[in-house]
């Protein structure tokens, strides 16, 4: 049955809405409220994509952007969550200014000294977003072959980095094949986000790949 994309948005949007109304002073509750409004823009940005409704859905992804770096400044630390869905919304988006904005935060706030690989993935995505591909190549190598971070999405941040089409499409293709896989999304938007933030790099790199699945628009 067709997903309606529309009322998916509709909803996303009035969670968002609720929480904003309900949204605590200060503490940890806080950054928690203001996570979940991040959560509830982003499912409505990429709904709208997926209604192909385009400039609504700019609008809500920098919405979202701008929600989970709000919530930073309380979080507990290494959150890079936080950081990793601002600038996949703002490369959705297609708001590249704001996508560098958010890459110099990322770094500035140590995500290039973590020793989590999220932390790793969040300085890999950063310098890409910041044209430094010599020093993304070598952080997303960090990332390859290990037990606890996704192979394809490694493997299509190093590719990237190294300006390595074959590299590139067989990874976005494993990553397209591992999101048609999933029985849960968060928010319950079955879009395979990551491919579209990787896409959008890819495609200032000249090596975007034409993809077909439910989960892409």
């Amino acid at each position: 049955m067709a997903l309606d994309w529309e009322e998916r948005a509709a909803r996303a949007i009035a969670r968002h809405d609720d929480g904003a109304a309900r949204l605590p002073k200060d503490g940890d509750e806080r950054q928690r409220q203001l996570t979940r409004m991040g959560n509830a823009a982003w499912a409505a940005g990429l709904s709208f994509l997926m209604a192909g409704c385009r400039e609504e859905a700019s609008a809500w992804l920098v919405r979202a952007a701008e929600r989970y770096r709000e919530s930073w400044p309380l979080a507990p630390p290494e959150s890079w969550g936080r950081p990793i869905g601002a600038l996949k919304s703002r490369l959705i988006a297609g708001d590249l200014e704001g996508a560098r904005m958010d890459a110099l935060w990322a770094l500035e706030a140590g995500a290039s000294r973590s020793e989590s690989p999220i932390g790793v993935y969040a300085a890999a995505l950063a310098r890409l977003v910041l044209g430094a591909d010599a020093e993304a190549h070598a952080t997303a190598e960090a990332l390859r072959g290990r037990d606890d971070f996704p192979g394809p999405v490694a493997d299509a941040l190093s590719a990237l980095a190294a300006h390595d089409g074959a590299g590139y499409d067989a990874a976005i293709q494993a990553l397209v094949a591992d999101f048609e896989t999933r029985d849960e999304f968060l928010e319950d938007a079955p879009v395979a986000d990551t491919v579209l933030a990787l896409q959008a790099l890819a495609r200032g790199r000249g090596l975007e790949v034409e993809l077909s699945s439910p989960l892409v628009p």
